[in-house]
C-alpha cells in the first residue's frame, strides 16, 4: 500500500505531531508500505529522506521552525508534478489541521482517493492560547477553509461509521467524566445528525465547525486519544472516531525494559518538563509554580522556543530552591533515556494536548507523572498526581506532594498494561487496518 501523508510541519520540525508522524513513517515501512511524506520545506538544517515531498514555504518564526505552504493552484501543480514519479497512491492520510488538511484534501479529491484524517489539534484552544483576537481568527479560519477546500463529502462515501473502532469508542465514551462532560456542554453545540452538518458547518465560526469541514470530506477520522474521540463525536465533528494512540517506538522500549529495573540514583527529586516552548504549553507558570513550591529538587526543562528567553529569565529573578536546568532540545532516544532517568515528568498544558505524548511515553518507561489535565490523568488511569485546578498555587501543592513521596521512595506507580498498548507497532497495525476499511469503501 502507497500511503500519502500531509502535515502542516515538516517531519524534521519540533513537535509532538511530528515525532508520532516520523514514528508512524518508520513502522509503515518496516511492515512492507511505501510512505510520501507531504510538508513545507523547513528553513534550517536537517536530515532529508527520499519519502519527503517538500512544499515550497515562508518560514513562520523567528527561529525558522515552521513554515507555511499557501494552498491554491500554484501548490497544486507543483505537488501533482512531483508527484508523478511516485504513483499510484492507494490512501491519503491528512494529519493536519491547517494549510497542510487543505492541500491534502485538495489532491486526494482531484484524484479520487480516500482520506483518512487524524485531528491532532483542539483547535480552539490552541488559537485561544495564541492568537490576540480568537474569535475573529477563528472566522476568519473557516472562511478560508470553505474557500480552499474541495466542495461536497468524502470520495466514494464517508465509512465513518464502520464497525472497525467500535472497541476503542465504547472505551471513550467508558472512559468519561463528569467533569469533561460539563466543560462540553459550555464549549459547543450538542451532537449534530449528519444531514444537519453541512448547515451547522456553513452557519458556525468555530474550532468545532472548522474540523467539521475537514471530517465532511474524510472516509474515516481517527484521534490519539478517548478524550478527543469523545469531544469529537459530541460536537458532531464525525459521527465516529477511531482512537489510535500515538505509540512508543519499538525498539527503543525494548532496550530500555530490556535492561534490569535501574536503581534510583540517590539524590534530589528529578522533575523533567517537555516540549515546545509555547503559551499553550505553560512552561512559565510551570516555573513559577516550582519557586512558589520552595521543593528542594532538580528540574531540567527538555526543548525550545519562543519563550526561552522569558524562561530563563524567570528563573535568573526568581532564584528558587530548586536547580532548573535547560537542556534545549535533543534526539528522541535522548528524550526518553532522560524521561526513564526521572522520578517524575511534569504535564502542565490543560484543555489543549489531544494525547500527551510526554506522559505515555514516561509511563511506558515506568515514570510516573504531575498531571495538570485532568482528561490526559483519567486516560493514563494511574501513577499520576494530579494538579486540582488551573492555578500556580495548585501546581505548587502537587509538586510538593510528587517530591515528598519521591523522598520518601513511595512513588504513585504507572499502569504497567501502557507499555505494551502504545507501542508503535500495534498502533501501526490498529491504523493499517482502518486505511483498508476506506479503501474498500470506496470499491
Amino acid at each position: 500500500m502507497h500511503v500519502l501523508m500531509f502535515a502542516d510541519q515538516h517531519l524534521e520540525s519540533l513537535g509532538g505531531a511530528q515525532v508520532s508522524m516520523r514514528l508512524q513513517k518508520r513502522f509503515l515501512e518496516r511492515a512492507g508500505h511505501v510512505v510520501t511524506v507531504v510538508a513545507p520545506r523547513l528553513h534550517r538544517p536537517a536530515p532529508h529522506d527520499p519519502a519527503y515531498l517538500d512544499l515550497p514555504s515562508l518560514a513562520l518564526t523567528p527561529d525558522r521552525e515552521y513554515a507555511l505552504t499557501w494552498p491554491g493552484a500554484r501548490t497544486d501543480r507543483f505537488l501533482d508534478a512531483e508527484m508523478g514519479a511516485r504513483l499510484p497512491v492507494d490512501v491519503v492520510h491528512v494529519q493536519a489541521d491547517f494549510w497542510g488538511a487543505f492541500i491534502g484534501h485538495r489532491y486526494a479529491a482531484r484524484h479520487g482517493l480516500p482520506v483518512v484524517h487524524t485531528m491532532h489539534n483542539r483547535v480552539d484552544v490552541g488559537i485561544e492560547a495564541t492568537a490576540p483576537f480568537p474569535a475573529l481568527v477563528l472566522r476568519v479560519l473557516n472562511a478560508w477553509a470553505r474557500r480552499a477546500l474541495p466542495r461536497g463529502g468524502a470520495t466514494g462515501g464517508s465509512v465513518r461509521g464502520a464497525s472497525g473502532g467500535a472497541e476503542t469508542r465504547r472505551s471513550a465514551r467508558n472512559s468519561d467524566d463528569s467533569g469533561s462532560l460539563l466543560r462540553d456542554r459550555r464549549e459547543g453545540p450538542p451532537s449534530v445528525a449528519s444531514s444537519d452538518r453541512a448547515t451547522v458547518s456553513d452557519r458556525a465560526a468555530d474550532g468545532w465547525a472548522f474540523l467539521r469541514q475537514l471530517a465532511r470530506l474524510s472516509r474515516a477520522v481517527t484521534a490519539p486519544s478517548s478524550h478527543f474521540a469523545r469531544r469529537l463525536e459530541t460536537h458532531g465533528v464525525a459521527e465516529k472516531v477511531d482512537v489510535i494512540w500515538n505509540g512508543i517506538d519499538d525498539d527503543v522500549l525494548d532496550a530500555a525494559l530490556g535492561t534490569d529495573a535501574p536503581t534510583r540514583r540517590p539524590g534530589r527529586p528529578r522533575f523533567i518538563w517537555i516540549g515546545r516552548m509555547s503559551p499553550e504549553k505553560r512552561l512559565l507558570p510551570f516555573l513559577e509554580a516550582v519557586v512558589a513550591s520552595g521543593v528542594d529538587a532538580e528540574v531540567e526543562i527538555v526543548g525550545g522556543g519562543a519563550q526561552l528567553r522569558a524562561a530563563r529569565r524567570l528563573v535568573e529573578r526568581s532564584s528558587p530552591t530548586a536547580t532548573v536546568t535547560f537542556a534545549g532540545r535533543l534526539p528522541y532516544a535522548e528524550t526518553l533515556r532522560r524521561l526513564a532517568d526521572a522520578d517524575a515528568v511534569v504535564q502542565t498544558s490543560i484543555g489543549f494536548e489531544t494525547q500527551g505524548m510526554t506522559v505515555f511515553e514516561a509511563a511506558s518507561l515506568g515514570t510516573p507523572a504531575v498531571v495538570s489535565d485532568p482528561d490526559i490523568a483519567a486516560e493514563l488511569s494511574s501513577g499520576t498526581w494530579t494538579v486540582t485546578d488551573a492555578t500556580i498555587p495548585a501546581l505548587a501543592e502537587a509538586l510538593r506532594r510528587a517530591a515528598s513521596d519521591i523522598s520518601a521512595g513511595t512513588p504513585v506507580a504507572p499502569d504497567q498494561t501502557i507499555a505494551e498498548r502504545f507501542r508503535q507497532s500495534s498502533r501501526t497495525a490498529a491504523m493499517t487496518a482502518v486505511y483498508e476499511r476506506a479503501v474498500a469503501a470506496g470499491r
